[in-house]
C-alpha cells in the first residue's frame, strides 16, 4: 500500500464518523493524561472542518472530556481561516462553541489565531511570537506539541498546507501565511516542520467522499507538493488513522 522505505500507516478502521468521534476522543485523553504525567501540562493543535466536530462536542458533553485535566492543556490551532473570530468560517469559533466555552480551560491556555487581522504577516508574526512563548523556544527551534489532530481534504492537503502551494517549501519559519486564488479564505498554517515535529498525529478521515483521495494517497509514490500529506510519510510511526468504512471502502480494492 505504501511504498517501500517507508513505514506502513497506522490505521484504525471504525464504522461510522460517531465512531471516529469516540476514538479521537479517548486518544485525546489517553495523550493528555500521558503528557500531564510526564510533564505537567499537554500541549495539542487542533483543526477545523466538518470531521473533528463531532470530537469537539464530546470533549464538551462527557464524562471523559470533563475528567480531562484542561488547567494544564495549552490548545492551539493548526491552520485559521482569515476571518472574525466569531464567523462561521472561523475554526476557533467551532472549538470555542463545541468545548472551550463548555470545559473551563484558563483563557491563557488558549491561544488561537488573530485571523482577522488585516495584515497576515502581523497575525503570522503575533502566532509564531506566542508558540514561542508559550513553548520557552530558542532561535531556530520548532516546537513539539504532543498530539496534533489534523484531517485531510479531498485534494490531500492538510492544515493549510494545499496542493502545489509555496508554502510547502517553508522550511524555516513556524508559521506562515497562504494566499489562495479561488475564492476562498487565506489562511494561517503550522508549517509542515512543525506538524512533523509533533510526539503524536492523528489524521480524522471519514465518508465516501474521501474514499477516493484516501486510496491515491496510500496508493501513490510520495509526492509532498501534488498531496501535502505526504510530508507525513517520514514520520508515519507516530500517525494514527482514524477512518471510518465510508472513507476506507476502497483501501482493499486493487
Amino acid at each position: 500500500m505504501v511504498v517501500t522505505n517507508y513505514n506502513k500507516p497506522n490505521i484504525v478502521r471504525v464504522n461510522a464518523a460517531e465512531d471516529i468521534a469516540l476514538a479521537a476522543l479517548e486518544g485525546f485523553a489517553e495523550a493528555s493524561e500521558r503528557a500531564i504525567a510526564d510533564k505537567g501540562s499537554f500541549y495539542v493543535a487542533i483543526s477545523g472542518g466538518h470531521t473533528p466536530m463531532r470530537f469537539f462536542e464530546l470533549l464538551g458533553e462527557t464524562e471523559t472530556g470533563r475528567n480531562i485535566k484542561w488547567e494544564k492543556v495549552q490548545v492551539f490551532w493548526v491552520d485559521e481561516r482569515c476571518v472574525e473570530p466569531d464567523a462561521d468560517a472561523s475554526n476557533y469559533a467551532m472549538a470555542a462553541n463545541t468545548f472551550l466555552d463548555k470545559v473551563g480551560i484558563p483563557h491563557e491556555n488558549v491561544h488561537r489565531v488573530f485571523g482577522e487581522i488585516k495584515d497576515y504577516s502581523v497575525a503570522v508574526a503575533e502566532y509564531e511570537e506566542t508558540i514561542r512563548k508559550v513553548f520557552g523556544l530558542g532561535p531556530g527551534e520548532f516546537p513539539s506539541f504532543d498530539l496534533m489532530i489534523l484531517g485531510m481534504g479531498d485534494d490531500g492537503h492538510i492544515g493549510s498546507l494545499f496542493p502545489n502551494s509555496y508554502a510547502h517549501f517553508d522550511t524555516q519559519d513556524i508559521v506562515t501565511a497562504v494566499y489562495l486564488m479561488s475564492g476562498d479564505f487565506n489562511r494561517i498554517t503550522l508549517t509542515h516542520p512543525v506538524i512533523c515535529a509533533a510526539k503524536q498525529l492523528f489524521v480524522l478521515v471519514s465518508g465516501e467522499g474521501k474514499a477516493a483521495i484516501l486510496k491515491e494517497v496510500f496508493q501513490a509514490e510520495p509526492d509532498e507538493v501534488r498531496y501535502p500529506v505526504h510530508s507525513l510519510w517520514p514520520i508515519l510511526d507516530k500517525v494514527k488513522w482514524i477512518i471510518d468504512n465510508d472513507a476506507g471502502k476502497l483501501l482493499d480494492s486493487p
